[in-house]
């Protein structure tokens, strides 16, 4: 990969995508996607707050090692790879560069974005306790009547998964209330269903193979095991404004 820094990517994006070549909606789009990189031009796969072994028996260290060392690394790898050729794309006028670029940049900076808040939604077993009180607890009662029954429908729909993705809990900032939902391959949740994701569960056979071999419903059932439930309930607390 080239060493080639997307430097100040707002500002090239401003600059390039007023090109007459490029229709608004794919000017706006490659705006987004360069002006996502972070100062230093380049996206970095996150550091952990735990060690790889602090979700065992739940998550092994072996799993978590190549799933976050291995998957996610090349996630961010491909996503940088793909900003740089938008970069040359945009800067060019080249629109069909453009257009074959959307499904890379999709993938990958949905995989990026997605892991980034899946390894913020977990913590050790001892250190998981979904809350008595407050803003969590009383969004889950009103949309699922309580905890148990929650985890039952959310288990349920992210089990029913069809080949790779996610099973989500988001917040529906039309109705006030969180919902569970779930998207195909790493189709970033909020983009696909305008659903502000506050807990994610990687169904994807990487996530859990290792230790549950094809068995999904025992890795879902037991992953409820390590959820950070006060990142869940930060994230809904802003969500709500």
């Amino acid at each position: 990969m080239s060493t080639k820094q997307i430097i100040t990517p707002a500002l090239r994006a401003a600059v390039h995508v007023r090109s007459s070549k490029l229709s608004p909606e794919l000017a706006k789009s490659a705006a987004a996607y360069l002006s996502s990189a972070p100062s230093g031009g380049k996206h970095a796969l996150p550091d952990l707050s735990y060690d790889y072994a602090a979700l065992e028996p739940v998550i092994s260290a072996e799993t978590m090692e190549l799933h976050h060392s291995k998957h996610h690394n090349t996630y961010v790898t491909n996503l940088n790879v793909s900003l740089e050729k938008l970069d040359a794309a945009v800067s060019a006028g080249d629109v069909s560069g453009i257009i074959a670029l959307q499904g890379a940049l999709k993938f990958n900076g949905g995989g990026h974005l997605n892991h980034t808040l899946f390894w913020e939604n977990l913590c050790a077993k001892g250190s998981s306790e979904f809350p008595t009180s407050g803003a969590l607890k009383d969004a889950v009662d009103a949309r699922f009547g309580d905890f148990d029954t929650m985890k039952k429908d959310f288990s349920a729909l992210t089990i029913g998964v069809q080949g790779s993705g996610w099973g989500w809990l988001g917040y529906n900032t039309n109705t006030g209330s969180i919902e569970a939902a779930t998207c195909a391959n790493q189709d970033p949740l909020k983009a696909t269903t305008g659903l502000v994701p506050l807990l994610g569960i990687d169904v994807w056979e990487h996530a859990y193979y290792v230790d549950y071999r094809n068995v999904r419903p025992n890795y879902v059932n037991a992953i409820f095991d390590v959820v950070n439930w006060k990142a869940v309930e930060e994230r809904l607390v802003k969500a709500q404004g």
